[in-house]
């Protein structure tokens, strides 16, 4: 279908449409604009502004401070050290299978170190989330 096709054929169907109204549905309608425009009224009266209210779900948010992008960026490199850091030590404990006696204590070593490493950095990232 072209597109001069379907304008036309949209324009008809909403003509059709318009036109199957009643003039019973007319009146409920222009009935239904009055008391829309009390209700709008009474609420300015009243002291409530619609617009404030859509402005609380319709606005777009804030930019983030610097403090909240620094935090942000902190977090970020916490979790990408955090990965690192556990691939590391799945290597290294690859290598402590294979290894026998002062390799291996050398790797428990550096493991032990590196897992107080990993629990820092695990109460940073749970901290923030």
């Amino acid at each position: 279908m072209k597109k001069s096709e379907l304008k036309s054929f949209i324009k008809e169907e909403i003509l059709a449409t318009l036109n199957e109204a009643s003039k019973e549905d007319v009146a409920n309608q222009i009935a239904l604009n009055k008391e829309l425009a009390k209700t709008a009224q009474l609420s300015k009266e009243a002291g409530l502004n619609e617009a404030e209210d859509e402005d609380e779900f319709d606005a777009p948010e804030k930019e983030p401070s610097k403090a909240e992008l620094k935090k942000t960026k902190g977090l970020a490199k916490a979790k990408d050290e955090l990965a690192l850091l556990v691939k590391d030590m799945k290597s290294l404990a690859r290598k402590y299978k294979e290894a026998e006696g002062a390799a291996k204590e050398k790797i428990v070593a550096d493991l032990k170190k590196k897992t107080a490493l990993k629990k820092e950095l695990e109460a940073i990232v749970n901290k923030s989330l």
